[in-house]
């Protein structure tokens, strides 16, 4: 049992071919002190999400080998989906999960970026808890121009990489580093194949927009089924409950007479952010954690 736990949600930009993420995912599988909990691929998204967890250093040097795959293996160049990406890597956040601090886990960040800007010569961004600058804590701010405006906007001063070199990688774009809370990737499903309508949705409902405070949010097209998505990241669950989010995206789509057809989690999720959604739809009076089975088993 590892007593030092640390988790690390990296995001590549490949969802379509199975044999470059399997060789990505193989960097996480067999190592000492490293566990592979999960991954997805998503076609329309092309893009993949791996949740992993370990003690720090171990998690450090699998971490780094899995980004130099994704290095080799993916061309951005070649590369179109629906969510907004940057870098083959596009994004990879440590969190915290047992017996280790946020300032652990900024550390962390920031030595696996720099020893991927110096191994890789992959310019790197550091974002959200280990931001060098308060302009860059936000993702949605780093990623903004995504790998084809990434020449130009790095030419400006304030977006100067953290590490590596001075401008994009010709491939493999940039990467966004850093620590954070865990979040919830939870996206609601839409009975239409109208992008603008679930674009209008997702503008209402995320904190930019006037929505929710813990809200990230984007309309998706998901054209193999013919139906549309709004994407959002809670980024503070205890805040923003998935509940809340799920009914807000349902009334902004009832003005369109859209229903919500399904949903879905990406990666794992908290334990108790799914306790407190079921507890508001069947009503449970005065319910609490303490009432979970698992959560009791590992006090």
């Amino acid at each position: 049992m590892m007593n030092r736990i640390m988790e690390c949600v990296p995001n590549f930009s490949e969802g379509r071919d199975k044999s470059k993420i399997e060789r990505i995912v193989d960097s996480f599988r067999g190592k000492e002190g490293v566990k592979l909990l999960d991954y997805s691929s998503d076609a329309d998204h092309n893009r993949s999400v791996v949740t992993v967890a370990g003690e720090p250093e171990a998690l450090k040097r699998a971490v780094i080998e899995a980004i130099g795959r994704a290095v080799a293996l993916i061309d951005l160049t070649q590369h179109q989906g629906q969510h907004p990406r940057m870098g083959a890597v596009d994004v990879v956040p440590f969190i915290p999960i047992k017996n280790v601090s946020m300032e652990e886990a900024v550390t962390l960040s920031r030595e696996v970026a720099q020893t991927v800007g110096e191994q890789f010569l992959l310019p790197v961004f550091l974002y959200e808890k280990s931001a060098s600058a308060p302009h860059r804590e936000n993702l949605a701010a780093v990623r903004k121009g995504e790998f084809e405006g990434l020449t130009e906007k790095m030419k400006l001063p304030e977006w100067k990489s953290d590490f590596g070199p001075a401008g994009r990688h010709a491939t493999a774009g940039a990467v966004a580093i850093g620590a954070r809370m865990p979040l919830v990737a939870y996206n609601v499903n839409l009975g239409t194949d109208d992008l603008e309508i679930a674009t209008a949705i997702a503008k209402k409902v995320r904190h930019v927009g006037g929505g929710l405070r813990y809200c990230k949010a984007m309309g998706v097209a998901l054209e193999e089924r013919g139906i549309t998505q709004v994407s959002m990241n809670l980024t503070d669950y205890t805040r923003t409950a998935i509940y809340r989010a799920h009914e807000l995206v349902r009334i902004e789509a009832n003005r369109y007479g859209v229903p919500v057809v399904g949903a879905e989690v990406i990666g794992l999720v908290p334990m108790e952010a799914l306790a407190e959604t079921a507890a508001y739809y069947l009503g449970l009076e005065n319910f609490s954690m303490q009432q979970v089975l698992e959560a009791k088993l590992m006090e």
